[in-house]
């Protein structure tokens, strides 16, 4: 299905690859669809009808689509750099900052899966819900949570793939 993300992986971590590769696909599905229901709502309100729930919507979608997005930039090394800083340096001292940012990236994942799961329960047994739409308000936390254990997924894996590099 997707021939490029995964030059040089095979196995368990080109699956890895080629789920997260799928998954930021699926998080820009979601993030059509909110831009559809903005663009719904801006044309209703210019014919005098509403779309009640737009902002509702809005809100979970791009949360969603956000966190779906974190573990192919992290697969693809497409975080924020400040490559001003390693230039100069050598590929063994880049590759070994890119596996400091994999750990960082990884304990951030786990962190927040292990955090997010409680709000979620917590959510789930308050009943909170949107008010408007009445959409239950854990619902959204599902794909999160499946999109925070993809990205300790894919930041173990480039952990690995950079430290292998950085040691030569």
């Amino acid at each position: 299905m997707f021939a490029d993300e995964a030059p040089g992986r095979r196995g368990l971590a080109a699956a890895i690859a080629r789920l997260a590769t799928g998954w930021a696909i699926l998080g820009g599905v979601v993030l059509l669809a909110v831009v559809a229901i903005n663009a719904v709502s801006v044309l209703g309100a210019a014919f005098g009808t509403s779309f009640s729930g737009d902002f509702e919507l809005t809100e979970m979608g791009v949360a969603v689509a956000v966190f779906a997005f974190l573990p192919y930039c992290q697969l693809t090394d497409a975080n924020v750099t400040a490559d001003i800083f390693t230039a100069r340096a050598s590929p063994r001292v880049v590759a070994g900052l890119r596996a400091l940012a994999s750990l960082v990236a990884f304990g951030f994942g786990c962190l927040l899966l292990w955090r997010m799961y409680p709000g979620m329960v917590d959510q789930r047994d308050y009943n909170a819900s949107t008010a408007i739409l009445q959409i239950p308000i854990w619902w959204a936390y599902l794909p999160i949570l499946a999109s925070l254990l993809l990205l300790a997924a894919t930041a173990l894996l480039t952990l690995i793939e950079d430290l292998r590099e950085a040691r030569g």
